[in-house]
Order: C-alpha cells, then sequence, then structure tokens
C-alpha cells in the first residue's frame, strides 16, 4: 500500500482535486441570482459527480490498465451501440438526440464513446502484430475514428465528433506511423475549412453538410453583427464577460453579465463556466485555471513517457490530448476565436456524463502512472 502512495501521481491528482473545488464554487455563482441566493441545487449535484467521479478515478487506478487490451473490441463496440440506440430512442432536445433518461438523470453516451475509442485505438496501434507502416493501418486507423465521429454527427454533436480527429492523429504520430501522410492529411483539412468558410461567406444557403444553427454558428463567428441578438448573444455576451473581468476581475458573486441574466443561465454553468470564471476572477483566475489544465497535460504526456508499454504511452498520450482538445476549444469559443460547438470544459462544466468519463480516463493514466517501469 505505502509503495502504492509512493508511485502515485499526487500532482495531477491536487490538480484535478483544485479544479473539483473551483467548479462547485463558480457553478454556485453560475445559479446565483441577483437581489437573492442561489438555490444551490446544481452545485449539490455537482458535487455528487465529482465523488462518483473521484470513485470512478480511484476504481480504474487501482485496476491493472493492461487488463483492458484483451477487451478493448468488446468496449468500443458497446461505445458504438450506444450512440446508434442514442439517435432511436434517446432523449431529443430541440431535434438532437444526444442523451438518455434514466428517472430524471440523463446520460450522455458520446462522452463514453469517445473514451472508447481512445482504448480501442491505443490497444490496437500498440499491438506488436500491427504494422503502424502500412498504409491499412493509417486507413483503418481512420475507419475506427470515423464510425463514431459520423455517429456522434448524426446526433447533431459536430464539436463533440471533431475532438476525435486530433485523437487519432496523435496516435498514429506516437504509434510511429511515418510524418509525411500525417502532414498531407492536416495540409488537406486546413484547406477543406478554408473552402467551407468561403462558401458559407457567400454562399450560406447553399451548404449541404450542416444544419442551419450550425451554419448559424459559423456564420456569426464571422461576423457576429450579423444577428447580435440571436445566433450571436452568446458569443457576444461571453466576450463582454471575460474582457470585463480585468487583471483580478470584479469579485466572487459579483459577475454583472452573469447575475444579471446576460450570459444565459441555462449555458453559463456548462459550456461557457470560463466565462464565469474570468469575469469573477479576471486573469489571475484564468491564468490558475490554465495552470492546473496544464499540469493535468504533462502529467499525462509524463505518464505517457515513463509507460511500460506501447499501449499504456497511447492511452495516456491519447487522454492528455482529449483533455486539452476540450480545454482548448472551449475556451477559444467563450473568448470568440473559434465558433460555438458546445464543447464543455473538464472537470468544470456541470454535467454528470462527462464528469464521470473524464475522471474516468484520467484514472487510466493514473494506472498508467502507478505501473510505470523505473
Amino acid at each position: 500500500m505505502s509503495r502504492s502512495l509512493y508511485r502515485f501521481d499526487w500532482l495531477m491528482f491536487f490538480a484535478i482535486a483544485a479544479l473539483l473545488v473551483i467548479s462547485c464554487l463558480f457553478i454556485y455563482s453560475a445559479d446565483y441570482r441577483s437581489g437573492g441566493h442561489a438555490s444551490g441545487s446544481l452545485m449539490g449535484r455537482q458535487m455528487v459527480w465529482a465523488l462518483i467521479g473521484l470513485g470512478c478515478y480511484s476504481a480504474v487506478a487501482a485496476m491493472d490498465y493492461r487488463k483492458l487490451s484483451s477487451m478493448h473490441w468488446w468496449i468500443y463496440l458497446a461505445g458504438l451501440i450506444s450512440l446508434v440506440l442514442v439517435l432511436f430512442i434517446g432523449m431529443s432536445v430541440y431535434g438532437a438526440h444526444r442523451w438518455f433518461s434514466f428517472g430524471g438523470i440523463t446520460v450522455q453516451p458520446s462522452e463514453f464513446a469517445k473514451l472508447a475509442s481512445v482504448l480501442t485505438l491505443a490497444a490496437w496501434l500498440g499491438d506488436p502484430a500491427t504494422d503502424v507502416e502500412r498504409l491499412k493501418t493509417f486507413i483503418l486507423a481512420f475507419v475506427l475514428a470515423g464510425v463514431p465521429f459520423l455517429l456522434i454527427a448524426a446526433e447533431t454533436d459536430l464539436g463533440s465528433a471533431m475532438v476525435l480527429l486530433p485523437i487519432v492523429m496523435l496516435l498514429l504520430f506516437c504509434a510511429g506511423v511515418p510524418l509525411r501522410p500525417l502532414l498531407t492529411l492536416v495540409g488537406a483539412g486546413v484547406a477543406a475549412l478554408l473552402v467551407l468558410i468561403v462558401w458559407l461567406r457567400f454562399f450560406p444557403d447553399s451548404c449541404p453538410f450542416l444544419t442551419d444553427y450550425q451554419k448559424n454558428r459559423i456564420l456569426v463567428y464571422l461576423n457576429v453583427n450579423q444577428d447580435p441578438l440571436g445566433a450571436g448573444w452568446n458569443k457576444l455576451q461571453s466576450q463582454i464577460a471575460v474582457g470585463s473581468g480585468g487583471l483580478f476581475g470584479k469579485g466572487y458573486l459579483k459577475g454583472t453579465q452573469n447575475i444579471l441574466g446576460f450570459l444565459p443561465r441555462t449555458v453559463a454553468p456548462t459550456d461557457f463556466i470560463y466565462s464565469v470564471v474570468a469575469e469573477e476572477s479576471g486573469f489571475a483566475g484564468s491564468a490558475l485555471l490554465l495552470g492546473l489544465y496544464t499540469m493535468i497535460v504533462v502529467r499525462c504526456m509524463r505518464a505517457a513517457v515513463v509507460a511500460r508499454d506501447t499501449f499504456g504511452r497511447l492511452l495516456a498520450a491519447g487522454v492528455g490530448v482529449l483533455i486539452f482538445s476540450h480545454v482548448f476549444v472551449n475556451i477559444a469559443m467563450t473568448i470568440g476565436l473559434m465558433p460555438i460547438t458546445g464543447l464543455p470544459l473538464p472537470l468544470m462544466s456541470y454535467g454528470g456524463t462527462f464528469m464521470v468519463s473524464t475522471m474516468t480516463a484520467l484514472g487510466l493514466v493514473q494506472s498508467v502512472y502507478l505501473r510505470r517501469r523505473i
């Protein structure tokens, strides 16, 4: 027991614990009402999910991650089945089919499907029988990531689906795939993105690949004045909240954009929790938040470097890029550098499924680190 405690990555654990505490505090603030008090219900539920997440983190960390390499296909298949089922029997919200509802508790299977995809890609690419230098391996890796990508995109959750792209790219690179096809694919992706932006800018009504709300989000990103009271409202109010925080913020429970409801309370505790933090704690609080996330991602990469085997190395690296992608996209969209995607902020945004899946993923990294080579 003492040996396990000695090998435990305490820096990662303390960074996770700090983010969970900050999350509960600012979710309470996001639920606060001008002239009154918050009900505390959101904070209470977030605390429950955080405790469940810590339980999953501890259980997975105690388990030998190498046992998962023999069952990763079943985990991957279960993730795909859940994505298919949610399209047909899932709860519909504004036309999106992303959640199962069980007695008032909603579960979003895409979050677990992303982790299942990381696990399967890591196990398959880390298998000595997989020849990473063959073109077939390159193509099959994108097929493995592409199937959940298409199913998640069909839920009209393109933002979550897009996270799978940097994951598969990094895992291929770490597995030793030649750099040339990866760079070629990146160049093709950038060119396709530029074509899409130009297409939407001049022919917004003729793009068959995106839904109306997805096109509106991109158009608002290109020009927020196009619909400042509609599709551009959240983006505009978020930028005002972040910019008005100054160096040290307006003070806890004193953020006017949040408290007065300019930043909608439907999104303040979830996708835009960073805006609440930035407004009330300013640049100093934002820097602390980014420092904690940097610590977690760096420790994931350190676990990958010292991993005992290729599977562990790829698994820890995959989780690291999963966390980084969520943090980068979420904060970039709140300050107007990227279109609004609805991607939550790890360990901070309100929500049970994302909390449990994130803590489980980090528990896997801890398992890799505990069993590292000396």
